[in-house]
């Protein structure tokens, strides 16, 4: 007989089911989780931005956030649309491939018929790849990377074809289209200065900036860089994180598409009709892809050209992973490829004090590996048996000593991986202090490598969906 003990943490039942745990639910809520990433997060690009200057004041103007948002918004759209495609149990790489669909169908109809009948026209070209890669994957049982690597191959052919016929007589090319009037900026009221009904509102963000108080301003300048400059494709985009909340987790069509990516057998014995479900799954994921490529074309860069989308449909996937298949991670994610982008492009001063913020945060992460590694650690400690039991006593104390040996090798395991980080934040901050810039390649592949280091260490937070990827037919056990 075994007994569970943990060094820290508490034992109380957290079902909530106590009055004290319903006091307290809130401190134990994702929204203060996410509120206090935000605020470490901001506090780190603050102390960077200070340590940094005076070659760099950029890591939280108003400039950078505002452009920072909009270059988000298509990886994130692209993201979202993975969550709804491998919640249903459907791995789509060919995302992709529909945001080129979305980009050039959405860059047509801009021409033709104005901006907003341009993204329609790109959900539309979006949805349709996603129809395209469930019916290969759920009627015909395509194996799900193939399907979306020959969408991925397809897409470009497509698109490059209609761009010759169609961009060419329009003042554009066979690589590209006529430039394009997406719609007009706006500021938020009250928050921004912005306007309305034809007031003009106070910009409370912008006096509180005025203040010039560490983290205080710094937060300031952020909220009114996120709140300034954005379109109503922009708010769209941003109100589908709390709508795709509501819709997979609090509607009932939520649960049976979730269902069919834990155990599709179960929920076809409950009833459930899994095959269309999965094709609901897969058609709102081509759905938000093709938004996203429409997004790229018409509000982001005013213009359509081949080859525009760079990976960002694989940048979606990585994002969604990196929030561990929700929304509100998945924007997280969002927003640091499309803060790394911004950089890249407003300042390269800005880039180089990365580095030193990647000193410090893997320094953070260090002492963190140190101190709690081995604490956290679950460790299987025998009961005593009963005295005059014979033989249980020796065996017990064996059971221990095992128990024992491998606290320790856990506790050791995490000494070391904190000397590694301790070594990892020396060299940065090495980098950073020895060096006055960086190459260009490096703000390209941080994001990418902060994924990894997410999968390293965070690996056992994460969970797929049970059946994602996984062929089913019906009536299999």
């Amino acid at each position: 007989m075994t007994a569970v003990t943990e060094s820290t943490g508490s034992t109380a039942d957290d079902s909530g089911g106590d009055s004290t745990g319903e006091s307290f639910s809130f401190l134990k809520s994702r929204t203060l989780k996410w509120i206090i990433i935000a605020t470490a997060g901001v506090l780190m690009l603050s102390l960077t931005e200070e340590f940094a200057r005076p070659s760099t004041t950029d890591l939280t103007s108003v400039g950078t956030w505002s452009t920072a948002l909009g270059w988000s918004i298509p990886i994130f759209l692209a993201g979202l649309g993975g969550i709804y495609s491998e919640r249903s149990g459907i791995v789509n790489i060919g995302l992709e491939g529909m945001m080129i669909l979305g980009t050039w169908f959405g860059a047509f109809f801009t021409v033709t018929h104005g901006p907003w009948w341009g993204m329609v026209a790109a959900g539309v070209a979006g949805a349709a790849g996603g129809l395209l890669h469930a019916l290969a994957t759920v009627t015909f049982g395509v194996d799900h990377i193939i399907s979306g690597v020959a969408i991925n191959i397809m897409a470009p052919g497509i698109t490059r074809y209609l761009a010759s016929v169609h961009f060419s007589d329009r003042g554009g090319s066979i690589t590209q289209s006529p430039g394009l009037q997406g719609l007009s900026p706006f500021n938020l009221p009250f928050l921004a200065g912005g306007t309305l009904f034809g007031w003009k509102t106070p910009d409370i963000l912008g006096r509180i900036e005025g203040w010039d108080v560490f983290l205080v301003s710094n937060m300031a300048r952020i909220g009114k860089g996120l709140s300034s400059g954005m379109s109503w494709f922009t708010v769209l985009a941003v109100a589908l994180i709390p709508g795709s909340i509501y819709l997979l987790w609090r509607t009932p069509f939520g649960l049976r598409l979730r269902s069919c990516g834990e155990h599709p057998a179960a929920a076809d014995s409950l009833g459930v009709p899994v095959y269309r479900y999965k094709y609901y799954g897969v058609v709102i994921s081509g759905l938000m892809a093709g938004l996203a490529g429409g997004f790229l074309s018409i509000q982001l860069t005013g213009i359509y050209k081949e080859g525009q989308t760079v990976g960002k449909g694989f940048i979606g996937l990585a994002t969604m992973i990196f929030g561990n298949w929700r929304p509100v991670g998945t924007a997280a994610g969002s927003m640091l490829f499309g803060l790394l982008q911004t950089l890249q492009l407003r300042d390269r001063a800005a880039s180089h004090g990365l580095l030193l913020l990647v000193a410090l945060l893997v320094f953070m992460l260090a002492v963190r590996a140190w101190y709690t590694r081995g604490r956290r650690s679950r460790v299987q400690v025998p009961e005593m048996p009963p005295i005059g039991e014979e033989g249980t006593l020796t065996a017990s104390y064996s059971e221990m000593t095992r128990a024992a040996a491998l606290a320790i090798r856990d506790l050791r395991a995490g000494r070391r991986a904190a000397a590694y980080l301790f070594a990892t934040s020396l060299l940065f901050g090495v980098w950073y202090f020895t060096t006055d810039n960086v190459p260009a390649q490096v703000p390209q592949v941080t994001p990418h490598v902060a994924v990894l280091i997410v999968l390293i260490f965070a690996s056992q937070r994460l969970r797929m969906p049970a059946a994602d990827g996984q062929p089913y037919r019906k009536g299999q056990g």
